[in-house]
């Protein structure tokens, strides 16, 4: 729910410019700490008109309506900003030069970099000291026909221009008064499989500026799996798919998320969903004791297989020089036998060999994922892995930093949510019942609805429908929606963007708010049609 609090003293004034002050908005979002709910409370007197010419008392701005909504505005009376032909954007600080650039470029206005001089019309971005405030949040204060946006750290200020270009669309007036706002989580992703259905550079980098507007920062690229591995290798180029991206063309896609302050996860998912690469090296494929080849696991019984893995993970660390990596490590087939030890002698014998006579294969297999990370830590990655690639009782166990990726509790040994969180592990939610859009509805999957994630999903809604405890919410860093290509022809690239986009707007509302929406969902759906 969105605070509005009435400014006592703050542009108060008869004005003699025209302007709506924003005040067809209604009010929404959430209620933030030290703020009043009094948005009804009487305004001071007005001060007497300096002139007997004709005068004009604005009502009480409204919150601005958002995607996500703000979380609190404190109102004022004036007549709010539009932008207009001939204004300036400018900073105070050099590093804030790409989002002066990017808001001056939408809205049509000069940028005109740093300056100290005051001009009517104004847009300011700064940095401001901030303490104690978080990274993302932002301040923004529409007064006296400027607007000024800060905060303590680049993502905020970018995220406050966002919110400007949402007011303002249109034809919109941002409203006069002062928007401070942050995000409730710092984990808001959108993940997609590229390996099982090949997505061109635009339709990525469509995606990159759609999800740079609502606020995410987050963008996983799946890119290696049993149908295909879609980016383009110099140390494996026997590997890589007939259509897929170029290194050139994922650094712009880089690039572009990172001037809206997007990571890019990459995963290379391993020891399982690596049929791609097994194509290309059959002698690495795993075969069980019967010598029939298992679907898409390599046999991580054989140096060459770390060796080929640990290529791939050391070469894409430049690709990728975000701070975070996912490793994949779900449904290694190798375990979802009965018997993986009689079924699989050689990993058994592996098993024993590295960790004495009591090793198991799920041993050998959390071992792998652990000698994965390292690798990847070596390039100052964080790393997180799919909450099936966790075992139970097994002498060797995941390294404590790999975060919980939790997706499902249908996996053999299925373990819940709060198994994880209670021996202190970081979680980010992909809740496959809410979060998983999955190409031509395989299994028991359903296409999801922006309505019900808004309705009845958030981020501690990570398993099924019942959340978990709320002791558990600073665990849970925030959440991704995926868009899995199982069945890739099921439907085409502008059929996926039309899909996902209620469901991206719903998923972005709850991890920037997790509380109850003061809109209804037809409210938002509207206003989500409206701001395009």
């Amino acid at each position: 729910m969105v605070v509005v609090t009435v400014a006592a003293g703050v542009s108060l004034g008869l004005l003699a410019t025209g302007g709506d002050g924003g005040s067809g908005r209604s009010e929404q979002g959430r209620t933030a700490p030290g703020t009043s709910q009094s948005a009804s409370s009487a305004a001071p007197k007005e001060p007497a008109a300096p002139t007997p010419s004709p005068t004009r008392s604005y009502p009480l701005s409204k919150a601005p309506r958002t995607i996500p909504a703000v979380s609190s505005h404190t109102a004022a009376r004036g007549p709010g900003w539009r932008p207009a032909r001939g204004e300036r954007v400018v900073v105070s600080d050099s590093k804030l030069a790409d989002e002066g650039r990017l808001i001056a470029g939408e809205l049509g206005l000069t940028y005109a970099g740093e300056k100290e001089d005051v001009r009517a019309g104004d847009v300011r971005l700064a940095l401001s000291g901030g303490k104690g405030a978080g990274p993302e949040s932002y301040t923004m204060t529409v007064r006296d026909g400027r607007v000024a946006i800060s905060g303590p750290g680049e993502a905020g200020v970018f995220y406050g221009t966002r919110t400007l270009k949402q007011e303002v669309h249109g034809g919109g007036t941002a409203p006069e008064g002062v928007v401070r706002d942050a995000p409730a989580k710092p984990v808001r992703g959108f993940m997609l499989d590229i390996a099982r259905k090949h997505f061109t550079a635009d339709w990525i980098e469509d995606r990159v500026r759609e999800l740079g507007d609502l606020k995410f920062n987050q963008l996983g690229l799946h890119f290696s799996d049993d149908q295909g591995f879609r980016i383009e290798s110099a140390s494996h180029p026997e590997i890589v798919s007939q259509q897929h991206l170029t290194k050139a063309q994922v650094r712009k896609i880089v690039q572009l998320a990172a001037a809206r302050h997007i990571t890019v996860v990459p995963e290379i998912d391993s020891p399982g969903h690596l049929g791609a690469v097994i194509a290309a090296h059959p002698d690495l494929q795993l075969r069980n004791v019967s010598g029939v080849a298992t679907r898409g696991a390599i046999d991580i019984s054989k140096g060459e297989s770390a060796r080929i893995v640990d290529d791939l993970l050391n070469e894409y660390a430049d690709l990728f020089p975000g701070g975070q990596w996912h490793l994949g490590g779900d449904e290694y087939q190798a375990l979802v036998v009965s018997n993986p030890q009689a079924s699989y002698p050689q990993l058994a014998a592996a098993a024993r060999k590295a960790y004495g006579s009591g090793g198991t294969v799920a041993d050998l297999t959390t071992g792998w994922l652990n000698d994965r990370a390292a690798t990847v830590r070596a390039h100052g990655r964080t790393v997180r892995a799919w909450n099936d690639g966790f075992f139970r009782d097994t002498s060797v166990q995941p390294d404590k930093r790999l975060q919980v990726a939790y997706w499902t509790g249908k996996e053999i040994g299925a373990r819940k949510p709060l198994e994880y969180l209670r021996a202190g592990r970081k979680v980010i939610n992909y809740n496959d019942e809410f979060l998983y859009y999955v190409l031509g509805q395989p299994q028991t999957f359903v296409y999801p609805t922006g309505e019900r994630i808004y309705r009845q999903w958030t981020p501690r809604v990570v398993r099924g429908t019942v959340a978990v405890p709320s002791s558990y919410d600073g665990q849970i860093l925030g959440g991704s929606f995926a868009v899995w290509c199982d069945l890739a022809n099921s439907q085409t690239q502008a059929q996926v963007a039309a899909g996902i986009r209620m469901p991206l707007r719903a998923t972005v509302q709850k991890l920037w708010d997790s509380g109850r929406p003061e809109l209804s969902w037809a409210q938002f759906r509207a206003l989500a049609d409206r701001l395009g």
